[in-house]
């Protein structure tokens, strides 16, 4: 892997990103943060033995449409990102520690901009069938109530929208996805770093990698 200082893990929710990219900090010996860390929207609707669904939560996912959920998150998305670019600009940096950034703030149509030298992304997918058992296991789905379930229903019904209308900004910019399927997570990091190296390599020609520019793809899955 040539000089990649900022590995950049984007994706919907429940695709598995955080534990991937903590498996590929790791590897690389660099540090791991999510986007969540930054600035939370209304997180899971739905309890944990440490956690209740608080008011606003419920109510953000119990009164709006799919099309509201996803401008809503977008749009935090949108005033995120300025905190997101700072942050992947000082770890590219010279002498800065290497950071694996994963999280669904990372917009496809934003990274393919970035001029962030040493620095390169990849998007992991699911199939809507994967993401929606692990939400109704995290959720007890089939134990929870009809209130409860309907917001996990309406959480689900944003998240495949969401993951359609990213897969497809990833295919329009032609940059790296990876189909999580049912691959161990030391697998999706070893995809993952496949997929850095080769965003690192020398462009053909004698010229420099994309990398030294930002990002760049080339889907593989």
């Amino acid at each position: 892997m040539r000089d990649v200082r900022v590995v950049l893990v984007g994706g919907t929710s429940n695709t598995g990103k955080s534990t991937v990219a903590e498996a590929v900090a790791e590897r690389l010996g660099f540090e791991h943060r999510s986007t969540d860390g930054l600035a939370r929207h209304p997180g899971r609707p739905w309890r944990t033995p440490e956690r209740e669904v608080p008011p606003h939560v419920a109510e953000h996912y119990g009164t709006l449409t799919t099309d509201e959920l996803i401008a809503s998150v977008l749009a935090h998305y949108e005033r995120l990102w300025p905190r997101v670019e700072e942050l992947v600009t000082d770890h590219a940096r010279d002498g800065a520690p290497g950071l694996v950034l994963e999280g669904s703030a990372l917009w496809p149509e934003r990274v393919a901009r970035l001029t962030v030298p040493r620095t390169a992304a990849v998007w992991l997918t699911a199939d809507d069938t994967v993401v929606r058992d692990r939400v109704r296991a995290a959720g007890c789905y089939e134990q929870a109530s009809e209130g409860e379930r309907l917001l996990m229903d309406r959480f689900l019904a944003r998240t495949g929208r969401y993951q359609a209308l990213m897969v497809d900004a990833v295919e329009a910019f032609g940059l790296d996805r990876i189909d999580v399927g049912g691959r161990t997570v030391a697998e999706l990091a070893d995809a993952v770093l496949a997929a850095v190296e080769g965003q690192s390599r020398p462009a053909r020609g004698g010229g420099t990698g994309d990398t030294a520019e930002g990002p760049r793809g080339g889907e593989q899955s």
